[in-house]
């Protein structure tokens, strides 16, 4: 039996390469390739671990908040554009600017202790959940 294939002119690298590049601008979120930082989010009984990737980006440069279970990570990254005499960009794929991504977690998270850490590129936070407090019983009058 013989294997039918269809043609697909973008499938060849350069011209899916130049259609990729030309169609970035207009597309967003993690899929979209230099514009997010992949994230891995775990959770235990304890707490939620989160880990990002964020190459070429300064500990200063990176910003990590929660509020009322909303984890908010934004990240400046820049990248030296020095050029010498006689030189001209023929691709250039390294993104600078900033980047942010945020995340709803269920449970609720015990602020006063997130321990965030930052090294090789990569950033580690702790989120500690919040202890349940016991139901009570409310008393009708």
């Amino acid at each position: 039996m013989s294997n039918l294939r269809i043609y697909d002119p973008l499938s060849i690298e350069p011209v899916g390469d130049l259609f990729q590049g030309m169609l970035r601008a207009f597309r967003s979120g993690p899929e979209a390739g230099g514009f997010a930082f992949k994230v891995d989010v775990t959770e235990s009984d304890k707490a939620y671990n989160l880990v990002a990737e964020i190459p070429g980006a300064k500990k200063e440069d990176i910003d990590v908040s929660v509020d009322r279970g909303t984890v908010m990570i934004s990240a400046k990254v820049e990248r030296s554009s020095e050029q010498k005499d006689g030189e001209r960009v023929i691709r250039r794929e390294r993104y600078s600017g900033a980047m942010q991504r945020a995340f709803t977690l269920d449970s609720a998270i015990d602020e006063s202790k997130v321990d965030a850490s930052y090294e090789d590129g990569v950033l580690r936070v702790v989120l500690p959940k919040k202890e349940a407090s016991p139901q009570q019983r409310v008393t009708i009058r």
